[in-house]
C-alpha cells in the first residue's frame, strides 16, 4: 500500500505540473493581449495560480517519487493549509451570496436588482473608486452599445418583453418606477416634472457614455453577476475539496512510507 500511495500521488502530481504550464501561459498571453483594465487585472492571479501549482506539485512529484522526506511533508502541510483556506473560502462564498434577488415585474420579461437587497460585504465591493473602475471597464466593453444594436428595433411591447441579463437591465435602462417614456433601449423621455424617491430616476442620462452607469441598479446587477458565479465557484469548490482530502490522505500513506523506509532502511 505504502508503495502504491507514493506512485499515485507522483502521478497525480505529474498530471498538475502538466496542467499549471498551460495555466501560467494563458496568464502570460492575457497580459499581451489585454486592452483594457477589466482584462488587464486578471494576469496577475491567473499567473500565481499556475506558478503555485507548479512548485507544488514539483515538490509532491519529488517527496513521492525520491522519497525525500521533508520535501513530502512540506507539500501536505501547503496542502492542508489549502484544504483550511479552501473550505473556509466556500463557506463565506456561500454565507455572503445568500441574500439579494431579482424582482419579478408585471409584465416585464426581466427583473430588476436593488443594491440594498444584497449583504453588507458584497455592497462595500462597488463602492468608490472601486465602482468607478468597474463601470470604466462596463464602458469599455460596450455593454450598453451592444444592448442597444440587439433591441434597437424592438418596439416598447416587445421590448418589455425580453429577458434582460442584470447589467442589462440594471445598467443600460432606467428603473421600471421612474415611469420614463421608450423612445428606444437606450433613449427614454422623462416625464415632465415629475420627482422620484428612487435617486437611479435622477441619475439616468441618455447620453451612451453615462446611461445608468452611476446608478445603484447597475451595482446591483453586477453583484447578481457576481453572486452567481460565486455560487457556480463555491460548488466547484466543494468538489475540489473532496478531491483535495482524497489526494492528501494518500500523501499521507506516502510520507508514513517514507519515514518507515528511513528508520528501517533495506541493504
Amino acid at each position: 500500500m505504502g508503495k502504491c500511495s507514493n506512485n499515485l500521488v507522483g502521478i497525480l502530481n505529474f498530471v498538475t505540473t502538466l496542467l499549471s504550464i498551460p495555466i501560467i501561459i494563458a496568464g502570460i498571453w492575457l497580459s499581451k493581449q489585454a486592452g483594457t483594465e477589466c482584462e488587464r487585472w486578471l494576469e496577475k492571479p491567473v499567473i500565481a495560480v499556475g506558478v503555485f501549482l507548479l512548485v507544488v506539485s514539483i515538490a509532491g512529484l519529488i517527496g513521492a517519487c525520491y522519497r525525500v522526506t521533508w520535501l513530502l511533508w512540506v507539500y501536505l502541510l501547503v496542502m492542508f493549509l489549502l484544504i483550511v483556506l479552501l473550505f473556509a473560502f466556500t463557506v463565506f462564498a456561500f454565507v455572503v451570496t445568500n441574500k439579494g434577488a431579482g424582482e419579478a415585474l408585471s409584465g416585464k420579461g426581466y427583473r430588476e436588482y436593488r443594491l440594498g437587497d444584497y449583504s453588507n460585504w458584497l455592497q462595500k465591493r462597488v463602492d468608490g473608486s472601486t465602482w468607478d473602475r468597474i463601470s470604466s471597464c462596463l464602458q469599455a466593453g460596450k455593454l450598453c452599445s451592444r444592448f442597444g444594436d440587439q433591441y434597437v428595433h424592438d418596439t416598447v411591447d416587445k421590448f418589455y418583453s425580453e429577458e434582460l441579463s442584470p447589467l442589462q437591465s440594471g445598467c443600460c435602462k432606467p428603473s421600471n418606477e421612474c415611469g420614463f417614456t421608450y423612445k428606444g433601449p437606450t433613449n427614454w423621455v422623462r416625464a415632465g416634472n415629475a420627482t422620484h424617491s428612487n435617486p437611479d430616476c435622477n441619475a439616468w442620462n441618455n447620453d451612451p457614455n453615462m446611461l445608468c452607469y452611476n446608478c445603484q441598479s447597475c451595482k446591483a446587477g453586477m453583484l447578481e453577476n457576481i453572486k452567481t458565479d460565486w455560487k457556480k465557484v463555491a460548488i466547484v469548490n466543494v468538489v475540489f475539496l473532496i478531491f483535495l482530502i482524497i489526494v492528501y490522505s494518500i500523501g499521507c500513506c506516502a510520507f508514513r512510507n517514507n519515514r518507515m523506509e528511513n528508520h528501517y532502511p533495506k541493504y
